[in-house]
């Protein structure tokens, strides 16, 4: 059987993109004719600027050609969009908001997540390594009234920086739950402190990165979905102080109002965080 150390970029990859297909949002929006016009256009042109501007020579160009199609060969195309432009997107969608602050939803989610109320622990092998974390806090709304029932969803990569589902020889959900707050929003999760990890680096994407002089990290963080009916879903990422890729996350996606303040834990066992989350009103 496979360890989930012998993961590949394109079995990743491949992962990645399945999931995008399955995930309803290719068919999210329906095509305006103008807005692709706008869109399409801008885009062609930053890329023929480039070319002019650079004297782009057809080696390079052709270099060019032979990486996109291995992008797409590989099945690295989200990990890819998610990596080096979703942060701007986000930050589109989110700037209108008054409540916490969010951040990439990355390749590596995964919906419907095993459910439990809270206090509880996320699903974990028995002899998970790692340190243990208490990750606890409440959930209100931008006015401050507490929402009863706040669903937090949660998962994040184990101590050697692997997710499960995109590498091999991780149980199904381990490190991923879905967790109900109780009547005024309070939750408290039991898992364990993620690691520093780099992006899949023997594909395409890790080509680019080599070829540009780049690193692969990203710093250790938990990723989440906050929601609440009548509320605006929260996607986020949460970090830790003193992870030496803070500073230059390879996704971009590292923001000072996400940072966790990590205590040790009152049991006497690990560490412990408190968050709290303020949800903006639907509109």
């Amino acid at each position: 059987m496979s360890t989930e150390t012998e993961a590949s970029a394109a079995a990743s990859g491949n992962a990645a993109t399945d999931r995008f297909r399955s995930s309803g949002k290719t068919s999210a929006i329906a095509a305006d004719v103008e807005r692709v016009n706008l869109l399409a256009s801008k885009l062609i042109k930053a890329a023929n600027d480039i070319v002019l501007e650079e004297r782009v020579s057809y080696d390079e160009f052709n270099a060019l050609k032979a990486w996109l199609i291995k992008v797409g060969e590989d099945g690295e195309w989200p990990l890819f969009l998610d990596v080096w432009l979703e942060h701007s997107v986000e930050d589109v969608a989110t700037d209108h908001r008054e409540g916490n602050k969010g951040s990439i939803e990355g390749p590596y989610y995964v919906p419907e997540a095993p459910q439990q109320n809270s206090p509880a622990s996320i699903e974990m092998r028995e002899d998970e390594p790692g340190t243990p974390l208490l990750f606890q806090g409440q959930v209100k709304s931008v006015a401050g009234a507490p929402l009863s029932n706040a669903k937090i969803e949660l998962w994040h990569a184990d101590e050697l920086g692997f997710y499960s589902q995109f590498a091999p020889g991780i149980p199904e959900w381990n490190l991923r739950g879905t967790f109900i707050a109780d009547a005024e929003g309070n939750f408290e999760i039991r898992t364990m402190q993620p690691a520093p990890y780099q992006i899949p680096t023997e594909g395409a994407c890790g080509q680019l990165i080599e070829a540009a002089g780049w690193h692969a990290w990203r710093p250790a963080h938990l990723h989440l979905k906050v929601s609440a009916p009548g509320h605006e879903l929260l996607t986020a990422q949460l970090y830790f102080p003193g992870d030496v890729h803070n500073d230059d996350d390879i996704a971009t996606a590292v923001k000072p109002e996400l940072m966790l303040d990590i205590q040790p834990a009152g049991s006497g066992k690990g560490v412990q965080a408190t968050y709290d989350f303020r949800l903006d009103p639907q509109a």
